[in-house]
């Protein structure tokens, strides 16, 4: 971890950079304003410990520095923005997800899902199943190859340059090297996995934010799920063969977040080549100098079959509008999200896993939480006193805003919407 010295030009970035994240946001740490859109959770007459306020930010892109400037008392969040906050000495970690209450739920709990349109699929199937072959054998990848994948993946995040929050800079590689161990990267839609899922269901159906398809349905894996593209590109990496399907006239438009959990797109296009001529199936970017390439040639076999576009967004529910509208024909992005989207009825099925674990709770440095009890501890206190946490969460109905939420709930804590 290096420090740097503040100069004024320093200081003048990091206003403007907080003016552009927190436009709005008229309250210091401590305070909570009455919430207008409340979760059930909120008024749950179970809320014996007192109030919890949850500021939701465009991604988790601000939170480093909303702490350390102390708007905020806490964030939860994806890697590497965890590991970040922990490597920077902004924060320290309260919790991993898969210690969050109720005891022993989230212990393996699943992350990120791959989707795609079920109008997409149904013209393309072999495209899909393609496309999912290489990010199985991208998941292998990772796996095998953890230190090469990090600094992959820290050059998408930051052109391997540093993650700066304010007068702070740590290396990227670092962070990702310490973070990517804490995510557990699977594509297998196992029946422990299935029920994991099902656990983010009833959490969503807890706190009041699933009222349709989903919840009404009375099979609810035939609502959510299609395992025939990991069926079939799970059966092309085992052969390593693959059949060259036809050319997609228009181009593919595919939705990811610049977070950890969503290397295996990272890794697939940075080495294309190994891919290419391991498997016979690329992502090849079309500027091959852009450390964050958003544009690639999707070859088999040597052909090219599709261009596609890469979309970022700041958090899963932006990826699921996208989706909506046909913006994104395919998609990584957190499990509530995705669920979220097809409860509303939006065209789209979860084709399979992309990650389980890979979130965490951070709170400022030198407090006494250092795990859920304590923490809980800390927001009773507070609450008690007036001054009720705030713990930033990005965007509603993000996996990481969802666990919180639901967390605090069964805790016994209410929550309020911090106002921005």
């Amino acid at each position: 971890m290096k420090i740097l010295k503040i100069t004024a030009i320093a200081l003048i970035a990091l206003a403007l950079v907080l003016v552009v994240f927190t436009a709005g946001c008229t309250q210091s740490a401590g305070t909570s304003s009455s919430s207008t859109g409340s979760t059930a959770a909120a008024t749950s007459a179970t809320a014996t410990n007192g109030t919890v306020g949850i500021l939701e930010t465009a991604g988790v892109g601000p939170m480093p520095s909303l702490l350390a400037t102390s708007q905020i008392d806490g964030y939860i969040a994806w890697q590497p923005v965890v590991e970040a906050g922990v490597e920077s000495n902004i924060g320290q970690v309260a919790v991993y997800s898969k210690d969050l209450p109720p005891t022993g739920e989230w212990s393996n709990h699943p992350q990120n899902v791959f989707i795609v349109r079920k109008d997409f699929y149904a013209q393309n199937p072999d495209f899909v199943n393609d496309f999912s072959a290489l990010n199985l054998a991208a998941t292998q990848y990772i796996n095998d190859h953890p230190q090469e994948s990090a600094g992959i993946a820290a050059d998408w995040l930051a052109g391997k340059q540093n993650f700066t929050y304010g007068n702070v800079s740590v290396s990227s590689v670092t962070v990702v090297s310490n973070a990517l161990p804490t995510i557990e990267f699977t594509n297998d839609p196992s029946d422990s996995w299935k029920s994991s899922t099902s656990d983010f269901v009833q959490a969503l159906i807890g706190i009041g934010t699933i009222n349709g398809f989903v919840k009404n349905s009375s099979d609810r894996d035939a609502v959510l799920y299609n395992f025939q593209p990991y069926q079939s590109a799970s059966a092309i990496i085992a052969a390593k063969n693959v059949t060259t399907p036809a050319p997609l006239q228009n181009t593919v438009n595919v939705g990811y977040l610049m977070a950890l959990d969503h290397s295996a797109l990272f890794v697939a296009v940075k080495d294309w080549q190994y891919f290419n001529d391991t498997y016979g199936i690329a992502l090849k970017p079309e500027d091959l100098t852009k450390a964050k390439p958003d544009v690639a040639d999707f070859l088999v076999n040597g052909q090219k079959v599709a261009t596609v576009k890469l979309v970022s967004a700041n958090a899963g529910p932006g990826l699921m509008q996208l989706a909506a509208t046909n913006a994104i024909q395919m998609s990584y992005v957190g499990v509530p999200p995705a669920i979220s989207a097809i409860d509303q009825g939006i065209p789209i099925t979860i084709a399979y896993p992309i990650d389980n674990l890979g979130s965490g709770l951070v709170v400022t440095k030198g407090s006494s939480a250092t795990d859920w009890q304590s923490f809980a501890a800390w927001a009773k206190q507070r609450s008690d006193a007036g001054k009720p946490l705030v713990i930033a969460a990005p965007g509603k109905g993000s996996i990481q805003d969802v666990m919180i939420r639901y967390s605090l709930q069964n805790s016994g804590f209410a929550v309020t919407e911090v106002k921005v």
